[in-house]
C-alpha cells in the first residue's frame, strides 16, 4: 500500500462528510488505523499479512473489545478502498473476529430518571434549554451527536416528530411526548432567544453565546446533573438513550417499533435491551416473592 496517509486521510473525510460519523468516532478511527500503517510499513499486504495482525494485536495483550475495534476499522478502511479500486481485496473480510462478553448497558430507573430531571433551573434560559436537553435525550433516545446536529426546521411540533440524520447519513423520524413537547417549547420561547441575542443561527441547542453547542458540552452538563441529583452511577448521554429504550420495552412496545427509534441497522442491537428487562424481573421477583430464595 502506497500513500497511505493520504488514503487514510481520504477514508476519514468519507466517513465525516459521507457516512456522517461523529468527531469521537472518527477519531478512534485514526487512532487504530495509525496501529495499522506501523504494522504495515512496507509490507504487501494480503489475507496471511491480516492474520499476522491480529496476532500482533494479541501479543500486545490488548482487550478482545480493543481488538474487535481494530479489525472493524482496518475492515472498513479495505472496503473503503476497494470501492475506490485502490485494492482488488479485503483482506479482513473473511478474518474471525474475537467474541465479545455480552455487556449490558447502564441505565437509569424510573425514579432516578425523575431526579435528574428536576435539577435544571427553570428560572434561567440555560436551565430551561437543558431541561429541554434531558427531556428530549430521553424521550426520544437520540444519540447526543444526533440532538447537537438538530436544527429548528427539522421539528414538527405539530405532530411531535423529529427528522434525524443518524449514522450512515440514514433518515429516520422520531416521535416526542408531551413532557418533551413542553420543555422544547418552553426553551424555544423563553430560553434561545436570550443565548442567540442578534446571532442568526439554524441550530436548536446553543450555548451562552449562540453557537450551536457540542456533544462533549452537552456530556458535561448532564454529568454535572447527575451529581446534583444524588445518582451513584456514571450518567452520559447515552445512558439516557438506554433508559428510553429500556423504559420502552419494559412498558410493552414491540422490539422492532424500538429498532426503528432507536435507529438500529440490526435487530440484534437492539435485544441487548431485553436482557436489561429480564435482568430486571429477576431482581424484582427475588426482592417480593417469600419463596424466591
Amino acid at each position: 500500500m502506497s500513500n497511505d496517509k493520504c488514503q487514510i486521510g481520504d477514508f476519514l473525510n468519507y466517513l465525516k462528510n459521507e457516512r456522517n460519523y461523529s468527531p469521537h468516532t472518527i477519531s478512534n478511527y485514526a487512532r487504530d488505523l495509525r496501529f495499522l500503517t506501523a504494522f504495515l510499513k512496507d509490507k504487501k499486504f494480503d489475507r496471511l499479512a491480516a492474520r499476522e495482525y491480529l496476532l500482533a494485536l494479541e501479543k500486545k495483550r490488548f482487550s478482545r473489545r480493543s481488538i474487535a475495534r481494530k479489525l472493524s476499522a482496518a475492515r472498513s478502511f479495505f472496503r473503503y478502498l476497494m470501492r475506490e479500486k485502490k485494492v482488488r481485496e479485503n483482506p479482513f473480510q473473511n478474518l474471525v473476529t474475537p467474541k465479545l462478553p455480552r455487556k449490558l448497558p447502564n441505565f437509569l430507573y424510573p425514579e432516578e430518571m425523575a431526579r435528574l430531571l428536576e435539577q435544571p433551573l427553570m428560572s434561567t434560559p440555560l436551565g430551561r434549554r437543558d431541561r429541554a436537553i434531558l427531556e428530549l435525550l430521553y424521550g426520544t433516545g437520540l444519540r447526543v451527536i444526533e440532538l447537537c446536529r438538530l436544527n429548528l426546521n427539522d421539528i414538527d411540533h405539530g405532530e411531535k416528530e423529529i427528522r434525524v440524520l443518524g449514522k450512515g447519513a440514514k433518515e429516520r423520524i422520531v416521535i416526542f411526548g408531551s413532557f418533551a413537547g413542553r420543555a422544547l417549547k418552553d426553551y424555544l420561547d423563553s430560553g434561545r432567544p436570550f443565548l442567540t441575542g442578534k446571532l442568526k443561527s439554524a441550530a436548536c441547542f446553543v450555548g451562552r453565546r449562540g453557537s450551536r453547542l457540542t456533544s462533549r458540552q452537552v456530556e458535561r452538563l448532564i454529568k454535572d446533573y447527575a451529581v446534583r441529583a444524588g445518582l451513584k452511577k456514571k450518567v452520559s448521554p447515552h445512558t439516557l438513550r438506554h433508559s428510553f429504550a429500556t423504559h420502552l420495552l419494559e412498558g410493552g412496545a414491540d422490539l422492532r417499533l424500538t429498532q426503528e427509534l432507536l435507529g438500529h441497522v440490526s435487530l440484534s442491537t437492539t435485544q441487548v435491551y431485553t436482557h436489561v428487562t429480564k435482568e430486571r424481573l429477576k431482581k424484582v421477583y427475588d426482592l417480593a416473592h417469600p419463596r424466591a430464595k
